[in-house]
C-alpha cells in the first residue's frame, strides 16, 4: 500500500491531504487569509492523527511547487523537504496550475486556470482532459498579461473552463473578450483540493536528490527582482 501526503500552500488556500492507493483518507482545506507558516505543521499532525497515520508509513510528500505566491510556495516546498529528507522518502513536485485544471478533468474543451500575479498579469497555462480522471498541459504554465492570453485562447476557437478563485476578479473582461466560447467553473470547484495533488503526485518520477528539489516560481520575488534592477543599474553607472 503506499501512502502519500500531500501539500499545497501555494496560494490563499491551505490544502493538505493522506491518500492511500488513490483512496483519500482525509483531506483539509482551508481559504482563509492567514499565515501558512503558523498553521501548516499543526494541521498536518493533527490530520495524520486523525487519519491514525504515521510519518514513518508515508511512502511519498507531494508538494504543489509553483506557480504562485512566492512565500506561500516556499513555506510549501520547504516543509515537503524537510519532512521528506527527516523520513527518508522522496518528494514530487506538481504544478500548482495542473492542481486547479483537476476540476475540469470532464471537460470535453480545454481548461485555463488563472492566478492573478498583478499589475494585469496571471499565471496560467492550458490542459485538456486525459486518461485515469488526470489532466495533461497542453500550453505550458507561464506568466503574461491576461489580455495577451485571452488572444491566444480566442485563435483556438474551442470551448475553454475557466478555473480558479481569482477569475471572479477577471471574469467581466474575459467574458467579454471570449463570449460564449468562454465557462466557468462553479464555485464549489474553484478550489484546489489536495487530494487531487496527491493523485497527479503518486505515479510521477521523484527526484534522486531531495536537497535539488526546487520551486517553479516563474517570475523573481518582487524584492528580489527591484535588487537585481538596482544592481543592473549600479552596474551601468559604474560603467
Amino acid at each position: 500500500m503506499t501512502k502519500i501526503l500531500a501539500i499545497d500552500t501555494s496560494s490563499f488556500v491551505m490544502g493538505i491531504a493522506v491518500t492511500e492507493d488513490g483512496r483519500t483518507l482525509g483531506e483539509v482545506v482551508t481559504n482563509i487569509k492567514k499565515n501558512h507558516s503558523l498553521r501548516l505543521m499543526p494541521a498536518i499532525d493533527s490530520l495524520m492523527k486523525e487519519v491514525n497515520v504515521r510519518p514513518k508509513e508515508l511512502d511519498r510528500i507531494v508538494v504543489a511547487n509553483g506557480p504562485g505566491s512566492y512565500t506561500g510556495v516556499r513555506i510549501g516546498v520547504t516543509t515537503a523537504k524537510t519532512l521528506a529528507w527527516s523520513l527518508n522518502i522522496p518528494v514530487v513536485g506538481v504544478s500548482s496550475l495542473a492542481v486547479m485544471a483537476q476540476a475540469g478533468r470532464f471537460f470535453n474543451g480545454v481548461i485555463t486556470p488563472i492566478m492573478d500575479a498583478r499589475r494585469g498579469q496571471v499565471y496560467t497555462g492550458l490542459y485538456k482532459a486525459a486518461d485515469e480522471g488526470k489532466v495533461e498541459s497542453v500550453v505550458n504554465d507561464q506568466l503574461l498579461q491576461l489580455t495577451d492570453w485571452l488572444d491566444l485562447l480566442g485563435e483556438r476557437q474551442e470551448p475553454v473552463l475557466f478555473v480558479g478563485q481569482d477569475c471572479e476578479l477577471h471574469r467581466e473582461v474575459i467574458t467579454e473578450r471570449l463570449g460564449t466560447q468562454v465557462m466557468f467553473a462553479p464555485g464549489t470547484m474553484m478550489l484546489p483540493r489536495p487530494s487531487e495533488l496527491a493523485n497527479l503526485g503518486a505515479t510521477m518520477l521523484t527526484d534522486s536528490d531531495t536537497h535539488l528539489f526546487v520551486p517553479e516560481y516563474l517570475q523573481l520575488a518582487e524584492a528580489e527582482a527591484k535588487w537585481k534592477e538596482a544592481q543592473k543599474e549600479k552596474s551601468e553607472n559604474d560603467d
